[in-house]
């Protein structure tokens, strides 16, 4: 089974703020989605995660996917193992806190669980065009004195 590359940004606007997040899909049959949406006040870590998530939540089950982002958080809670050990603790940190973000950290395992994922580490702001792309996306769905937007989608093939 071939892979699918998907890049992931968030945005921030203030943190907290009005947030926008982005994503492009990247099929192996060349076909690549975008993906966009925004809340009214969120953080950015926030939207780093809700892209991973939108993003994850449109593959089949059982996907092999390489997943990008310049989010360290997001990153490095699989990487380093961070989310085995807020579960094993009842969602607190090492010094006795709740987690931030919960919700969507167990929204991000439920899909690790039914996918493959590979997450990858790309630096921010370096000239990588899918990171800046999603980035670009990201800015765009900031609202701007709207109720929270949602998922806008679109299809290209290379």
């Amino acid at each position: 089974m071939s892979k699918i590359v998907v890049y992931t940004d968030g945005a921030c606007s203030g943190n907290p703020g009005p947030g926008g997040w982005g994503a492009v899909i990247i099929f192996p049959d060349g076909t690549v989605q975008e993906m966009s949406g925004g809340e009214e006040h969120t953080t950015n870590q926030r939207m780093e995660m809700k892209a991973a998530i939108k993003a994850l939540s449109t593959l089949e089950p059982s996907s092999k996917v390489e997943l990008y982002s310049d989010s360290a958080y997001l990153v490095n809670a699989f990487l380093q193992g961070w989310l085995e050990k807020w579960k094993k603790n009842g969602w607190l940190t090492a010094k006795k806190k709740d987690v931030d973000n919960r919700d969507l950290w167990e929204e991000l395992v439920t899909l690790e669980e039914k996918l493959n994922i590979t997450w990858k580490k790309v630096k921010g702001h370096s000239n990588d065009y899918y990171n800046d792309k999603c980035d670009k996306l990201a800015r765009e769905a900031i609202p701007k004195g709207a109720s929270s937007t949602e998922a806008s989608s679109s299809e290209t093939s290379f």
